[in-house]
């Protein structure tokens, strides 16, 4: 039986890896702490669940659900997106529902791309990022993410013959799996220089509201108002607790949302009315649970920190994401995939190895705050044991 090449690219991932290390480790008997993904633990609101029951009720959401059958959706999400941002957004050609921003990620490539066109991607970064390049035939030019710049790329570094084949740039901040977060001008300087060189500036923007300090995280369209370039992926995910609805959109130029409908009426239609129905009421509504969820994160994030500190791992506190970014003490610091391997199968916690979000990332560790304080501290009582 034969493959086609593009699956070459997708055949290594960590992720699949630590999975297996999970199970490995569970089965030998061990209690599991999971901190390896970034899924909520936090409930979805009960406004939420109950839009979501009525529909189940109601026998005309049952059917498939086409562009048109998400207009209300759409208006919510641009309602919500110009009162926090203050830019208007046309519900009707500047904004596509997806079953998790993830898809819009990963097929924006398959519209931008020709093969052999470069993305440039952060490093480390988002995995599905890289997978929707290679799905597409793209080539991938890493833009390393160091801590003496702030974890933000410099855009000078990328060289002009990878630039003359560039066709997108993915930005995504607060970063996943670094924490940090960018400033409006960074994102000014970004839109500028993807006009300069005509790229599509795409942001993943799933931390929109979990950033510690009093000054909002912006948003790349605020650098980019008139939509020129620019695309940018919302999750209902992290803020709303929704992370199994897969619900998500994008929000962004015309004719990039445009050609993004066009790759996913080849693919899917949309999730069920009903779970739409449950993200309308989640975005229209009360933003109260979203600032005590952004509180207890804090708390946990707080809790983290002071435990590994106490413990002699010193690490800086991030200022947005449920994430903390651990560089490895001697002598793991070359071999994220080992220690995180190893620590799950001796003590039970797993953790996701930086290794794994791409080569910049190797000599750290990322934590995933899913769990309540007393949890969290139990984990680094392993740790230290394990250390």
């Amino acid at each position: 039986m034969h493959f086609a090449n593009r699956l070459e690219s997708l055949r290594s991932n960590v992720f699949a890896d630590m999975d297996r290390a999970k199970a490995n480790a569970k089965a030998a008997g061990r209690n599991i702490i999971d901190l390896s993904l970034g899924s909520s633990d936090l409930p979805a609101e009960a406004h939420v669940i109950d839009a979501i029951a009525v529909s189940l009720h109601d026998p005309t959401t049952h059917g498939y659900l086409l562009f048109n059958g998400t207009q209300a959706f759409r208006q919510a999400a641009a309602t919500w997106y110009r009162d926090k941002f203050g830019i208007p957004v046309d519900p009707e050609t500047e904004v596509l529902a997806l079953i998790g921003s993830q898809e819009g990620t990963a097929h924006l490539p398959l519209a931008v791309l020709n093969p052999g066109d470069f993305a440039l991607l952060l490093d480390p970064g988002y995995p599905s990022h890289a997978g929707g390049v290679y799905l597409a035939g793209g080539q991938i030019y890493p833009m390393p993410l160091l801590p003496e710049n702030g974890f933000l790329p410099v855009f000078e570094e990328i060289p002009e013959a990878v630039l003359a084949q560039s066709r997108m740039m993915v930005l995504s901040y607060p970063h996943n799996p670094t924490s940090a977060i960018a400033p409006l001008s960074f994102f000014k300087k970004a839109v500028a220089f993807c006009q300069h060189h005509n790229l599509v500036l795409v942001h993943d923007f799933p931390y929109a509201d979990l950033y510690f300090g009093e000054t909002p995280v912006p948003s790349v369209l605020q650098a980019d108002p008139e939509k020129t370039v620019s695309i940018e992926f919302f999750t209902m995910s992290k803020s709303y607790h929704m992370g199994g609805f897969r619900v998500g959109y994008a929000i962004g130029n015309g004719e990039l949302i445009r050609a993004l409908r066009q790759v996913k009426a080849a693919v899917d239609f949309n999730q069920y009315l009903g779970i739409l129905n449950g993200a309308i009421a989640a975005l229209s509504g009360s933003q109260t649970s979203v600032h005590q969820g952004v509180e207890i994160f804090r708390r946990r994030r707080d809790t983290f920190i002071a435990a590994l500190d106490q413990i002699g791992w010193h690490v800086p506190t991030p200022e947005a994401t449920m994430y903390i970014w651990a560089k490895l003490p001697p002598p793991w610091m070359s071999d994220s995939i080992r220690f995180s391997t190893e620590l799950v199968q001796a003590t039970g916690v797993a953790v996701s190895p930086g290794a794994g979000f791409g080569k910049s990332g190797e000599g750290y560790v990322r934590f995933a705050l899913v769990h309540e304080p007393k949890i969290l501290e139990e984990a680094v009582d392993r740790i230290a044991t394990f250390l």
